[in-house]
């Protein structure tokens, strides 16, 4: 299983259950099977369709540009790096000021003792 994959699914799995819906509504909503979609949030499907991933995209509110980087098609150099700050996003959504400042904080130690511990 790549990490294309995995990635993707767990960006899915995270932005359907923020979304607040169950597999069968998915199923539902846009027509893809409930069992289909478990093995795309699994990273067991390789190469998903860019036209059910753009389906998906609009159902869970995710940038197309995104979720298609995740899956591995190719994107364009000056749309990568927006793709990775809305792949973070996706998966946190959305956060207060409060919230933002004690990640930034946070993530700056982190990277604070992977530079010690070099």
């Amino acid at each position: 299983m790549s990490d294309h994959m995995e990635g993707l699914g767990r960006l899915l799995a995270d932005a359907r259950k923020r979304q607040r819906l169950t597999l069968r509504a998915v199923e539902d909503t846009i027509g893809i099977s409930n069992a289909y979609l478990s093995q795309l949030e699994n990273g067991k499907v390789r190469g998903p369709s860019p036209v059910l991933l753009h389906k998906l995209c609009d159902l869970y509110s995710l940038s197309y540009a995104t979720v298609m980087q995740e899956a591995g098609y190719p994107v364009p150099e000056n749309v990568k790096q927006s793709a990775e700050n809305e792949r973070f996003a996706a998966r946190v959504g959305r956060v207060t000021d409060e919230e933002e400042d004690a990640l930034v904080e946070y993530l700056m130690f982190l990277r604070s003792r992977r530079k010690d511990g070099d």
